[in-house]
């Protein structure tokens, strides 16, 4: 059974584009070719990453991003 909030996540992105036009999401990939823990931390190191740049850079895109990437850990975790 397809889970449908699993699969707006997939196809939500927050800043363009660039990755939903893919037929292989990178996210699929990465679950795919990772182990568990691996992807976890790539999801977490992710939200970290967002949080720590958003003052410099993206500003309230890059919470966003940061927001995508932490609905995603909680549904892992």
């Amino acid at each position: 059974m397809v889970d449908l909030n699993d699969l707006a996540d997939r196809l939500r992105q927050i800043g363009g584009e660039h990755y939903t036009s893919k037929k292989v999401q990178p996210w699929d990939a990465m679950e795919s070719w990772l182990t568990e823990e691996q992807f976890k931390g790539f999801m977490l190191g992710n939200v970290i990453k967002y949080l720590a740049r958003f003052q410099d850079k993206g500003g309230q895109t890059d919470l966003e991003k940061a927001r995508h990437y932490l609905d995603k850990c909680i549904e892992l975790w």
